[in-house]
């Protein structure tokens, strides 16, 4: 079956994680964990593809489902592991646990025409896995954090060791801003969105919205309204599986990054005031 045979629609691949956030006990992290919530938030039916290992099963149970998104498990051999601690937007971070990687035969089941992977550190989706998945007619939506995060337990370790020839299967690159900025060396400029040959480019900076390099251009989003004094956890993995699933949903770059604004704004909105997400 080949990539657009099930219709409209995305794929969000990615490992789960045990996640502690400034010492509370463990959540489920992961892109994985926060996808449902932005492709039912957009309207946008789409499938999760996971893994953890069965041990941890009990504390990914209570992912409720969501209308039109399906959820496909595997288990793994380890599941990733995270400790953040909050400052403000300014979090620190421990690995925990490495998570097991994507091999072209674990991702070879994906029907949708776009799928966003979601690394948590590097090497979780080596090259014959992006390329398998490019080969068999998927548009490729990326977490950067995948390129700069050693994947090493301790204190989290960051560099631009990456494979180059990863880009070359990619269609859209989602960066954060001190990502981005150790992928530049510096201070990421269009110079180094052009270097990197991605065609669609997000470089995002937390509240104040995100910065889409296309076209030889650079245009910027930011949400409506910015929300302050809340835990960001998440945002970064809802920002880039909204603007992917806006895209599959047939959105123009720029408002499909409008919107992934505005969905990010709007959960982070209802977590300061306690509510249900």
């Amino acid at each position: 079956m080949q990539a657009g045979s099930a219709g409209p629609g995305l794929t969000v691949v990615g490992n789960l994680a045990v996640a502690r956030v400034d010492g509370r006990p463990p959540s489920p992290g992961g892109c994985p964990s926060f996808a449902a919530l932005a492709l039912a938030s957009l309207g946008q039916r789409g499938a999760i593809l996971t893994q953890r290992a069965a041990t941890d099963a009990v504390l990914f149970s209570g992912t409720p489902e969501v209308p039109g998104v399906t959820t496909t498990i595997l288990d793994a051999h380890t599941t990733s592991g995270f400790e953040l601690v909050y400052s403000g937007e300014a979090r620190t971070m421990t690995v925990t646990a490495v998570g097991d990687s994507w091999t072209p035969a674990s991702v070879a089941q994906l029907r949708t025409p776009w799928v966003h992977a979601a690394p948590l550190l590097r090497g979780e989706f080596p090259l014959e896995t992006l390329t398998a998945m490019r080969l068999a007619g998927h548009r490729l939506c990326f977490d950067g954090q995948g390129l700069v995060r050693a994947p090493v337990i301790g204190p989290m370790r960051v560099d631009r060791h990456y494979d180059p020839r990863l880009l070359a299967q990619l269609e859209v690159l989602k960066l954060a801003d001190d990502e981005a900025e150790i992928i530049a060396g510096g201070e990421f400029t269009q110079a180094h969105a052009e270097a990197l040959g991605v065609p669609e480019i997000l470089v995002t900076f937390g509240s104040k919205g995100a910065d889409l390099y296309l076209n030889g251009e650079c245009l910027h989003v930011e949400p409506g309204h910015r929300i302050d004094g809340v835990h960001t956890t998440g945002s970064g993995d809802m920002f880039a599986v909204a603007y992917a699933s806006a895209r599959a949903g047939g959105r123009e770059p720029q408002a499909a990054a409008q919107a992934a604004c505005e969905l990010v704004a709007d959960v982070l909105s209802r977590r300061r005031a306690g509510e249900p997400i």
